[in-house]
């Protein structure tokens, strides 16, 4: 298996190098050559394994030039221990076709936490093979729950430096105290006065500056990236979604014609992940991309068109307050058949002007195989207090936005097959937000309104969320969104 650039397909490296490179040189994101196929015989063996054995088996099949012992390594260390009685994606149900997938058992209480585990293992493994003998710099712009899950994935890794840059107002208090507190000796946190986008933007810059990797590697190290641009961030997720298919089969579940699957998304990784494991042979129907306000996904399956010159919205869904979609671009070089001068073309269009509009070609496809839908704080507010209320349930903001546009999807078309609703984030990530949503007024401090929470709802506080009760913040530096090349500078201690 090899992979190229979505902007420069005669780019081909291996896997290992684009775990390690994270991105192409010249800006492109890396895709496998090709998409493996899984067989019913291959089907009724995952259905025999464990989450882990499932993950091995279907990371494989991408990372062919890892080992089996490798990838026993990787896959071992990431998902034994680390997760609720070692179930990283169990099932709920919600009334008779609708399954919740939690994706939000593990050490930070979201669902980077599946792919964040692994990163680590799998880049340092890479890099081990490339012979380099550079340290690896981390650098993750987060709406939220990536630079958590990242700092926790890469914390202490031998031979590694992780930065983590956040919007200093768009992200929920716990989420803020999480990052803020986060342990160990080669994390670096900072806050930047902006938008998520204007983090994603400048990190994008400062992989692809040619005289700040040069003066990395004078300092024996250079980049990697633990967004959803790495390859090795992403093909974890598609794990889950292969996985959730076995365990519908397994519960003697009707999938004669079928399912649906629901994400709420912000970058595309999340969707873009189910896309995949549509095209390797589990029978996803229609993917259903779920938004906030900021709705320029909703829009742009809509349309074709996709605009981000609009306003930007602060949401009580914050890890989704997103106008620049990065893995969309992986998404259209497949649905243009690989035209990587196409996708180029659009790239450099968002770039210089915010605005692309894709052919007929790609419409089609794009229309044939997604829905897109959005709801805003109102309605996330009444779809969570709804939802507790029928089926005594409780829900996060992220997942409630994915409920709400499922229904709307479902009153919109009819169809009625089962469905698998991605749920990103524990609720008492977004404690206020959940709570308002019932009905119930706030105290004072974090922690009493998620006790308040845990009271009211008879539900257990998530440990990575209780532990945080006597952590201590240990970074509160705040930079301008023009000031993030001196952020990097300033925490690697290089000039």
């Amino acid at each position: 298996m090899n992979y190229v650039s979505t902007r420069d397909n005669k780019n081909i490296v291996s896997a290992s190098y684009t775990i390690a490179h994270g991105i192409s040189k010249e800006g492109g994101l890396f895709v496998p050559s090709d998409i493996p196929k899984l067989s019913n015989k291959d089907f009724e063996k995952l259905k025999l394994l464990s989450y882990s054995e499932r993950a091995k088996y279907i990371l494989k099949l991408f990372l062919t030039d890892f080992t089996d012992e490798e990838l026993e390594y990787c896959v071992n260390g990431a998902y034994i221990g680390t997760f609720d009685n070692d179930l990283p994606a169990p099932i709920s149900k919600l009334g008779e076709n609708v399954n919740i997938l939690e994706l939000w058992h593990g050490p930070t209480a979201a669902f980077k936490d599946l792919a964040l585990q692994i990163l680590p293992y799998l880049l340092t493994t890479s890099v081990k093979k490339s012979s380099s003998t550079n340290k690896s710099v981390i650098l993750v712009a987060t709406s939220g729950d990536t630079g958590k899950a990242a700092l926790e994935g890469f914390r202490d890794v031998e031979n590694t430096e992780i930065i983590v840059f956040y919007p200093e107002n768009g992200v929920s208090q716990m989420q803020k105290l999480q990052m803020a507190s986060q342990k160990g000796n080669n994390v670096n946190v900072c806050a930047i006065k902006g938008n998520f986008d204007d983090a994603q933007s400048a990190v994008k810059k400062i992989f692809t500056d040619n005289e700040f990797k040069a003066l990395l590697a004078e300092n024996g190290m250079e980049f990697s990236s633990a967004n959803s641009i790495n390859w090795g961030r992403l093909s974890p997720q598609i794990v889950y979604y292969v996985s959730a298919y076995i365990d519908l089969l397994n519960d003697n579940a009707d999938l004669s014609n079928g399912f649906n699957v629901c994400v709420p998304t912000g970058n595309f990784g999340n969707i873009l992940a189910a896309y995949y494991a549509k095209c390797m042979g589990v029978p996803i129907d229609k993917l259903i991309c779920a938004s906030n306000k900021n709705k320029v996904l909703t829009d742009f399956i809509k349309t074709g068109t996709y605009n981000r010159n609009r306003d930007f919205y602060l949401t009580t869904s914050p890890s989704m307050d997103i106008l620049i979609s990065s893995n969309l671009e992986r998404l259209l070089y497949e649905l243009s058949d690989g035209d990587d001068e196409y996708i180029a073309s659009i790239q450099k269009s968002l770039n210089e002007t915010g605005v692309y509009t894709v052919n007929d070609k790609i419409m089609n496809k794009l229309s044939n195989i997604f829905y897109g839908g959005y709801c805003d704080d109102e309605a996330t507010a009444k779809t969570i207090n709804k939802t507790f209320n029928e089926y005594g349930y409780l829900i996060d903001t992220h997942t409630a936005v994915a409920v709400n546009v499922y229904e709307q999807y479902k009153n919109e078309t009819g169809d009625n097959r089962p469905v698998v609703i991605a749920s990103t984030a524990s609720p008492y990530k977004f404690v206020a937000s959940v709570l308002s949503a019932l009905g119930e007024t706030e105290v004072d401090g974090v922690f009493e309104n998620a006790q308040k929470l845990s009271d009211i709802t008879s539900t257990a506080i998530p440990t990575p969320i209780s532990n945080l009760k006597d952590a201590t913040v240990r970074f509160s530096d705040v930079y301008s969104k023009d000031d993030l090349y001196s952020a990097v500078k300033e925490k690697l201690s290089i000039m």
